[in-house]
């Protein structure tokens, strides 16, 4: 018999596949579907910061930059009500058998904080904290803006005791000391990387568009670097995403030293029963490697345990690259 379990935030997961944050996790029907066809938990789609603060009559216009910010985030709290939110988790607890994790876009440590216990209360078996603050403003220093993120989070583990991660970006000076602080906070998981906006441009529009929204198997180079430098130097478990379409890509990942993945885009693309197509995929694989314990691959090939780790750093350019003319 394969083993196909693993440990992520705390949980035991039957396998590494869970589902991140996004459209296919804004129903319990089609949380149902997931879980039928093998994800080991789930991340619901998430609500923002601003909603919350909407909805408790918080925010305020200075806080914006533009009135029709405002007006969008007054729409979409209406449409999006926090009460629909929170009977979803209680359904979901209910009704799944599998880890169901809460998801909030954040950006400042406000009273928006207070809401964490509201979704512990209402049965989240965990709490992800997408957390991207662009650090677009001249004025804003490295270390002030890394203070950002520990503020909230010692203010949403004041709120809560389930499990925490933090989804993040990689726009951090000194990414790996980051990564690590953030470790050491009393957090229980960090993803590599969240996927957020991208600006385009229409040259024949001549206006500002948003780029493709779903990812390509090219871009999971950039997690799974990160998870090979940083796995087994980190004080929580890693978690990748982005590019990860199917289960040779999971195995990767793995490999680097990631406890579990996070899928969206291959979902979205092929159906929730592309799910079993890739745990088949792992499963084949570990047969061919003779591996009964998935668990037994994981951090493997990362920086700290293979016998050439230059093969993760900048030298190795100069090897592939130095000859190209």
């Amino acid at each position: 018999m394969l083993d196909l379990t693993t440990t992520y935030m705390g949980f035991k997961l039957k396998n590494p596949i869970i589902i991140g944050s996004a459209g296919l996790t804004d129903s319990i029907d089609k949380l149902k579907k997931l879980e039928e066809n093998g994800a080991a938990a789930v991340v619901l789609k998430s609500i923002f910061e601003e909603q919350i603060l909407m909805e408790s009559n918080s925010i305020q216009n200075e806080h914006l930059i533009h009135t029709e910010e405002l007006d969008y985030i007054r729409n979409y709290t209406r449409r999006h009500n926090l009460d629909e939110y929170l009977k979803l988790i209680k359904d979901a607890n209910t009704q799944l058998g599998i880890p169901v994790i809460a998801s909030i876009h954040c950006n400042t440590a406000s009273q928006w904080t207070d809401f964490a216990k509201k979704i512990q209360n209402a049965g989240a078996d965990g709490l992800e904290l997408n957390m991207f603050i662009l650090p677009g403003d001249p004025k804003l220093k490295g270390p002030d803006l890394e203070n950002i993120y520990f503020e909230i989070i010692e203010k949403v583990r004041a709120q809560v005791t389930i499990p925490i991660s933090i989804k993040l970006s990689f726009y951090f000076s000194g990414l790996a000391n980051m990564i690590f602080n953030i470790s050491t906070r009393k957090v229980n998981g960090i993803v590599l990387f969240n996927r957020f906006y991208q600006p385009d441009i229409d040259i024949d529009k001549m206006e500002l568009i948003s780029a493709d929204i779903f990812s390509t198997p090219q871009e999971n180079t950039l997690p799974l670097r990160w998870a090979g430098l940083l796995s087994g130097h980190v004080k929580c478990d890693l978690a990748t995403t982005t590019g990860i379409h199917d289960g040779k890509a999971v195995v990767k990942n793995l490999l680097a030293g990631a406890k579990a993945v996070q899928v969206a885009t291959t979902i979205y693309q092929n159906g929730a029963g592309h799910i079993k197509s890739m745990l088949a995929e792992i499963e084949a694989w570990m047969k061919a490697q003779k591996v009964e314990k998935l668990s037994d691959i994981i951090g493997k090939l990362s920086y700290k345990n293979i016998e050439d780790p230059a093969k993760y750093d900048r030298s190795q350019f100069m090897r592939y690259f130095s000859d190209v003319k």
